[in-house]
């Protein structure tokens, strides 16, 4: 079975569900588990920064000596880009070899009604047969997220901001609950915008019995140097630099050695990643994304290319962003989830900022590209 067998039997199950069987994948695991390596796993969930923190987190075990994978999700260009293993994206042979194991553990009927995502995860972990070390981040929520069911020695709660309502909940409380609600017996709390997360995570630690730990009780003055220097090594704005507190916390829960080196080269694509001297790409695809990218790019003046899926608050991530844009330039992108061109437009004109199609980069225009992984991923395609 070829690699192509992979991504045809990948393309043939849908990205996205209006209605998610919960019980599919803890049903499955619970019958195939024991055919699944047992790596100690850390587990990442939030809202933004999951895939920054679970980054930085893993270069620095990879480079503390431990054989270690990174599951991250969605992929920018190559599907390749969601299993990184010891310091590099998994191999093409050892993604055939993983997905030819897990049709001969699955049944033809769980391999076909698992979700693209579930199908995935379980393939990353068969990727991660050799690891010690497996930083899994979640993909929606928590709780009920396909990630859930391994067991964890340790659970990372990144920022929580609003971001797919319809699944996790209306509210910053509801939200919060949802992606705790599988939390392991050590939590790590990051910085949150709201301390309605905060009170949340302790109700539902006590509720599990769960030891809770905070960020900001465990960044020294001397981790505060480190954060400095690899801030400098690596271009990082303050956003990353939190994610990268984070990290470190994580390390000191894990009783793991790090210094600035655990840290080069431990930046993720696709996070205000200047690709050209007058481009900036960014994954970001809510409020949360936007705020972060406005402090970070404040006092320039960008070109915004854009465009947005239905379920996103465009209208708000936009008027996040104004301050710092000269005009939108709508990028074209495909997926049924897409929001409608017209009322894209319309919001556009309500906020008073001017618009036109995406046509090619000018030299003398500073860009930012922002709002989703697919307007990146299609804009680089029409850049290369």
């Amino acid at each position: 079975m070829s690699l192509n067998n992979l991504e045809t039997f990948l393309d043939a199950k849908p990205l996205f569900y209006d209605e998610i069987d919960y019980n599919r994948m803890p049903r499955i695991y619970s019958r195939i588990q024991a055919q699944l390596p047992k790596p100690k796993i850390i587990h990442i969930v939030g809202t933004n920064g999951k895939g920054t923190t679970g980054r930085f987190l893993s270069t620095a075990l990879f480079r503390a000596g431990f054989r270690t994978g990174h599951y991250t999700s969605p992929h920018i260009m190559r599907f390749n880009e969601r299993i990184w293993i010891d310091g590099a994206d998994v191999k093409e042979d050892v993604l055939e070899a993983a997905h030819e194991k897990l049709q001969k553990i699955l049944t033809k009927e769980e391999s076909d009604s698992l979700s693209y995502f579930e199908y995935t995860t379980f393939l990353a972990m068969l990727c991660f047969s050799e690891c010690e070390y497996v930083v899994l981040e979640a993909g929606l929520g928590g709780e009920y997220d396909a990630t859930a069911v391994f067991v964890k020695i340790l659970t990372v709660l990144t920022p929580v901001d609003k971001d797919h309502e319809a699944f996790l909940g209306e509210s910053i409380e509801a939200i919060t609950k949802t992606k705790l609600g599988a939390m392991a017996k050590k939590t790590l709390l990051a910085k949150q915008r709201y301390d309605i997360v905060e009170r949340c995570a302790y109700e539902i630690a006590k509720e599990k019995g769960a030891k809770l730990y905070r960020v900001a009780d465990m960044v020294s003055k001397e981790d505060e140097k480190t954060v400095l220097e690899v801030a400098k090594q690596e271009h990082l704005p303050m956003y990353l630099q939190e994610n990268l507190q984070t990290a470190i916390a994580a390390l000191q829960l894990l009783g793991v050695k790090y210094d600035a080196k655990s840290f080069a080269n431990g930046r993720l694509f696709g996070r205000l990643s200047r690709i050209a001297p007058n481009i900036v790409v960014d994954v970001g695809h809510n409020p949360l994304a936007a705020r972060c990218v406005k402090k970070a790019l404040e006092g320039e003046k960008f070109v915004l290319v854009y465009n947005s899926y239905k379920d996103k608050d465009y209208e708000e991530i936009l008027k996040i962003l104004k301050p710092i844009l000269k005009h939108v330039e709508i990028i074209p992108i495909e997926g049924e989830r897409l929001a409608q061109k017209q009322t894209l437009q319309k919001t556009l004109k309500q906020l008073k900022i001017q618009y036109f199609p995406f046509e090619k980069i000018k030299k003398e225009q500073k860009y930012l590209v922002f709002g989703s992984f697919t307007v990146v991923e299609g804009f680089l395609k029409l850049y290369a």
